[in-house]
């Protein structure tokens, strides 16, 4: 039975906002990516949701300008998820507290279509981060970000067994939502997402795909393979600002 679209209040700057993400351009350099990323969550609303301009929202991601820096050049997995197209070098992701993460779903985009959900909020409030999994409350840098298309055709829980082996950490709900936002390129058909780092005790893992010419976050089973969802994850996060900053 096809589950029901959570309604959203229309007035949330996230759902009223009608812009886009700057395109990507390969060839910047990662402050200026770093902009573009801020004008992203600009156009799309999420600016106005924490009650910030753009002048606002760099003030308030400067740290993160100086963590650049630190960030490792890519490693093997970082090269050959770039060789594929699945590679994002990194991904800001702001804390958008006191709002839950479903305030940022009307904030994808695909194409000209905003985001839906088909998770309540009381229910998205109940996926935490997994053992192992450390997220510190602020906003983060999610770097050497790969959407995991070798795992399409995997279940997610032998997905989740082979990203841990190689030293590396599953994307969250919120990391990932962040993730369409800033880079909705990267939600392709047959080469979507989930979400293994947020889980909520049970056997549901959540994931980001494309439904009807939308963005939709919903889950499947973590035993049920498919072959036009993977598995993303990252090599590290790094912690720009605490939360309240």
């Amino acid at each position: 039975m096809p589950q029901p679209v959570v309604p959203v209040d229309p007035a949330l700057p996230t759902a009223a906002a009608q812009g886009h993400a700057p395109p990507f351009d390969p060839a910047a350099s990662a402050e200026e990516e770093l902009d573009r990323q801020v004008r992203a969550y600009v156009a799309t609303g999420v600016a106005a949701l924490l009650g910030l301009d753009e002048a606002g929202l760099l003030r308030r991601v400067e740290p993160a300008r100086r963590a650049l820096a630190e960030i490792a050049a890519d490693d093997d997995a970082s090269a050959a998820a770039r060789a594929r197209g699945d590679l994002v070098p990194f991904v800001l992701v702001l804390d958008v507290a006191p709002h839950g993460p479903e305030a940022l779903v009307p904030a994808m985009r695909h194409r000209s279509r905003g985001g839906i959900s088909v998770v309540p909020p009381e229910e998205l409030a109940g996926y935490l981060p997994v053992d192992g999994v450390a997220v510190a409350p602020g906003d983060r840098l999610v770097v050497g970000v790969d959407t995991g298309g070798t795992f399409r055709g995997t279940t997610p829980e032998a997905a989740l067994a082979t990203v841990r082996a190689a030293g590396r950490t599953p994307l969250t709900v919120e990391e990932g939502l962040a993730l369409v936002v800033v880079r909705p390129d990267m939600l392709r058909p047959n080469r979507c997402f989930s979400l293994m780092g947020s889980r909520r005790g049970d056997q549901r893992v959540p994931a980001v795909w494309i439904s009807a010419g939308r963005p939709k976050l919903g889950w499947c089973w973590d035993r049920n393979p498919h072959d036009w969802l993977g598995a993303a994850h990252a090599a590290a996060r790094v912690a720009v600002s605490a939360r309240g900053r």
